[in-house]
C-alpha cells in the first residue's frame, strides 16, 4: 500500500513551524528577484520572447517542489535546457514566431511525459547512460556556445543562423565596425556591476539590482531612440490555460531530444539536490526527483511555458536564504505570479544586452575546466570521453544533441575496451603468506604441478576471449601442471558467453590431464553454475571457499605433506 506522503511529498512540510515559514518566505522572496530576470534573459537563449521566461518561472518551479523529493531544490528557466531547447527547435522554425513557440511547449509536454514516465517505473538508473566525463564535456562547451551566443546582442549586432554554429560567431566578429556602442555599453556595465556586487556584496541580488539600474538608465537616455533592442511590450496577466498542439509528426520530431534534455536536464536538478542534500542531511528519491520535475515540464506546458530544470545559482540561494522546505518555491511561484499581474510595464525598457549580459553571468560558473583535467588523472578513458564529447558539440552546434550522442557512444566503447583485457594474474606466495601476483614480484617462489591465476573483473561476453586466452597460455607455459586453480574473489558477475568459456575450459584441460580447481565464488557467481549444471561438471570437491582451504586439498591429492611452496600460512617460504 502506497502511503499519502509518497504520493503526495509535500505533506512531510507540515506542520510548519512560523519560523520556518519565515525562513522559506524570506528564501522565496530572494529567489524570485533573481529568477524574474533570469527567466527572462533564458528565454531569449530559448528563441522566445522574454515573456515566456516569467511563464516558465510560474507554476513548473511549484509544481516540482510540490512533488519533488528536493527541500531546497529551486526549478525554473536554466541556461543549458534552454539552449538544447533552441538547438532542438531552430531547424524546425524560426526563433521567435508563433510555430517556434507552439514547438517549445510541446517540448516541454513530450519532456514532462518522459521524466514522470521514468520516475512512476523507478528508471531512473537510466540517466548512468550519461557518464560524468560525458556531462562534463556537454557542460562546458554548452556554456562557451551560451556565452558566445550573446556576443551579436552585446555588440548590437545580426548573427546568421545557420547548421554551423562557430561560423555564425565568426560572422558577428567581422562586424566589429558595426558595434551599436550604447548595446556594448550595457552589456559590458551591467556584466561589471553584476560581478562586482557578486564579489563584494555576495547577500545582495545582483542580477535585479543590475536590470533595475539599466532599465531606469534605458528610459532615461531615450536608449529604445538610438537604434538599441529593448523587451518591449510584455502581456501583462497569467498566461492563458491551453492543451499543447499534439501532431504526431511534430511529436516524431521532437521526441529523441526531448529523450536528451530529460536526462540531461534532471542529471543537472539531481545532482544540484545530492549536493544540498549532503549539506541539510536530507534524503533524496532520484525517482521521486523525476516525478516532480516530470510534473512541473507537463503542467507548465499547459500555461505556456517551455522546459525547465533545477538551476544551480538560484538552489543555492534559496539555500543560503534559509529555505526549510519546498514552501520557498511556493512563494517564489506567488512573486512571479504578482510580476505578471502588476509589473510587467516596468520592464518595457529593458535593453536585449543587459539579458545577455545576465546570461554571460550565469554560464561562467559552468566552465570547469579542472574536473576535465581531474578526470583525465583519474583515467585516460573518461578524460578522452569528456574531451572528444567536449570538441563535438562545439563542432556540431548548434545541434548539440548529436555531441551528446557521440560522448555517450565513445564513452561506452571505451568502456567495453577496458574491460575487454581484464588484469589475469599468475599468482606467487609472498613472504606474508598472502599470494601476489608474480608479474610485480618475478622471484615469488611458484610450484610446477600448480597454476595459481587470479581474474579481476566480471566474465562477460567482451572479454571471455581475452580470459580463455589467458588461461590457455599459463596451461601451454608449465607443461608439468596438474592443477590450475582460478582464485575467483574479483569475478563479481558472469553471463551466458562467460559461463560457456569455463564449461569449456574444464573440459579442455581435463583431456590433458589438469584439473581445474575454484576458490573464492561469490553467491551470484554459484547461482548461475547451479543453475547451468556447470557446478556438477566442476564437481564440489574442487570448489572451496578459500585459496587456502583449495591449496590444501590440491597438496592432499597431489600427496605431499611437506614441500608446499604455495600454501599459504607457516610453510610459504620466507
Amino acid at each position: 500500500m502506497v502511503s499519502m506522503s509518497r504520493l503526495l511529498p509535500f505533506l512531510n512540510w507540515f506542520p510548519m513551524g512560523r519560523a520556518s515559514l519565515r525562513a522559506d518566505l524570506v528564501a522565496g522572496i530572494t529567489v524570485a528577484l533573481v529568477l524574474i530576470p533570469q527567466s527572462m534573459a533564458y528565454a531569449n537563449l530559448a528563441g522566445l520572447p522574454a515573456y515566456y521566461g516569467l511563464y516558465a518561472a510560474f507554476l513548473p518551479g511549484a509544481v516540482a517542489a510540490l512533488f519533488g523529493s528536493s527541500r531546497q531544490l529551486a526549478t525554473g528557466p536554466v541556461a543549458v535546457v534552454s539552449l538544447l531547447t533552441a538547438s532542438a527547435l531552430m531547424p524546425l522554425a524560426q526563433p521567435g514566431s508563433d510555430a517556434f513557440v507552439s514547438l517549445a511547449i510541446l517540448m516541454s509536454f513530450l519532456i514532462g511525459v518522459v521524466q514522470l514516465t521514468l520516475g512512476v517505473l523507478r528508471l531512473g538508473v537510466v540517466v548512468n547512460f550519461l557518464s560524468h566525463p560525458v556531462i562534463l564535456g556537454f557542460t562546458n562547451a554548452a556554456a562557451l556556445i551560451i556565452g558566445l551566443s550573446q556576443l551579436s546582442k552585446i555588440f548590437g549586432v545580426k548573427m546568421g543562423r545557420s547548421e554551423h554554429f562557430l561560423y555564425d560567431i565568426w560572422g558577428v566578429l567581422q562586424q566589429w565596425h558595426a558595434v551599436h556602442w550604447p548595446s556594448l555599453l550595457f552589456g559590458v556595465g551591467s556584466f561589471v556591476v553584476m560581478w562586482a556586487l557578486k564579489k563584494r556584496h555576495p547577500a545582495l541580488p545582483n542580477v535585479l539590482i543590475a536590470v533595475g539600474m539599466a532599465t531606469v538608465i534605458s528610459w532615461l537616455v531615450g536608449f529604445e531612440a538610438m537604434g538599441g533592442k529593448v523587451v518591449g511590450q510584455i502581456p501583462q496577466g497569467l498566461p492563458s490555460l491551453t492543451l499543447p498542439t499534439l501532431e504526431l509528426s511534430q511529436i516524431g520530431e521532437l521526441l529523441g531530444t526531448a529523450l536528451i534534455i530529460s536526462l540531461v536536464g534532471f542529471m543537472e536538478a539531481i545532482s544540484i539536490a545530492k549536493a544540498m542534500a549532503a549539506r541539510t542531511r536530507d534524503s533524496i528519491d532520484p525517482n521521486q526527483e523525476l516525478i516532480g520535475q516530470g510534473l512541473g515540464n507537463l503542467v507548465g506546458s499547459f500555461t505556456l511555458s517551455y522546459p525547465t530544470s533545477g538551476s544551480f545559482s538560484r538552489s543555492a540561494v534559496n539555500l543560503d536564504a534559509g529555505a526549510k522546505s519546498g514552501m520557498a518555491s511556493v512563494i517564489t511561484s506567488v512573486v512571479v505570479l504578482i510580476a505578471l499581474l502588476f509589473l510587467t510595464p516596468l520592464l518595457y525598457h529593458l535593453p536585449e544586452a543587459v539579458l545577455a549580459a545576465v546570461i554571460m553571468m550565469a554560464v561562467v560558473g559552468l566552465i570547469n575546466v579542472h574536473a576535465i583535467r581531474h578526470a583525465w588523472q583519474a583515467n585516460r578513458h573518461d578524460g578522452v570521453a569528456a574531451m572528444i564529447t567536449f570538441c563535438a558539440s562545439l563542432a556540431f552546434a548548434p545541434h548539440l544533441d548529436k555531441g551528446i550522442f557521440l560522448g555517450a557512444a565513445v564513452a561506452i566503447v571505451l568502456f567495453l575496451y577496458r574491460t575487454m583485457s581484464p588484469r589475469v594474474a599468475l599468482l606467487g606466495c609472498f613472504p606474508d603468506g598472502t599470494l601476489r601476483d608474480v608479474a610485480f614480484h618475478p622471484h615469488l617462489p611458484t610450484d610446477p604441478h600448480i597454476i595459481v591465476m587470479r581474474f579481476d573483473g566480471q566474465l562477460y561476453f567482451a572479454n571471455v576471449s581475452y580470459f580463455e586466452e589467458m588461461v590457455l597460455d599459463a596451461v601451454a607455459a608449465k607443461p608439468q601442471a596438474r592443477f590450475l586453480l582460478l582464485v575467483g574473489d574479483g569475478i563479481n558477475q558472469i553471463d551466458a558467453s562467460g559461463e560457456e568459456v569455463v564449461r569449456h575450459l574444464v573440459e579442455r584441460v581435463e583431456k590433458n590431464g589438469m584439473v581445474m580447481v575454484f576458490s573464492g565464488l561469490k553467491r551470484q557467481i554459484l547461482q548461475v553454475m547451479h543453475a547451468t549444471g556447470l557446478f556438477e561438471l566442476v564437481g564440489a570437491e574442487n570448489i572451496f571457499s578459500t585459496e587456502q582451504a583449495a591449496l590444501n586439498s590440491i597438496y592432499d591429492r597431489l600427496g605431499r605433506v611437506e614441500n608446499r611452496p604455495l600454501l599459504v600460512g607457516a610453510d610459504c617460504p620466507a
